[in-house]
């Protein structure tokens, strides 16, 4: 299985970035997709979560200004980022899979500064 993830760059705040990530190969099931974050000094962090029947959710830090959306034929998810802050700053990954089986991407930066 692999997992693999775009979209990632440079950006002044405001602006707007759409990170890509599909996976590949035997995944069996997929009930959920998600992307994570780390930015510098926390602890990783759920940014944004798709299940398989469409219910989303996403981190306060990010309501209004993210959109997750997904492709179940393709194994694609797309986060659609907007508005992005220095505090947006880190390493996104995705994760896809299913309870007890669950895949990551090796992760794409994202910078938003001035």
């Amino acid at each position: 299985v692999e997992i693999v993830e775009s979209g990632g760059g440079s950006v002044q705040p405001g602006g707007s970035l759409r990170l890509s990530c599909v996976a590949s190969g035997t995944l069996g099931l997929i009930t959920f997709r998600r992307w994570y974050r780390r930015t510098p000094g926390k602890r990783r962090e759920i940014v944004a979560g798709l299940s398989s029947g469409g219910t989303t959710m996403f981190a306060e830090s990010v309501k209004s200004r993210f959109n997750i959306s997904g492709d179940n034929t393709k194994n694609m998810v797309v986060l659609e980022m907007n508005n992005l802050k220095p505090e947006d700053t880190g390493t996104y990954y995705c994760n896809q899979g299913r309870m007890g089986r669950d895949y990551w991407g090796q992760g794409t930066q994202v910078t938003v500064s001035s």
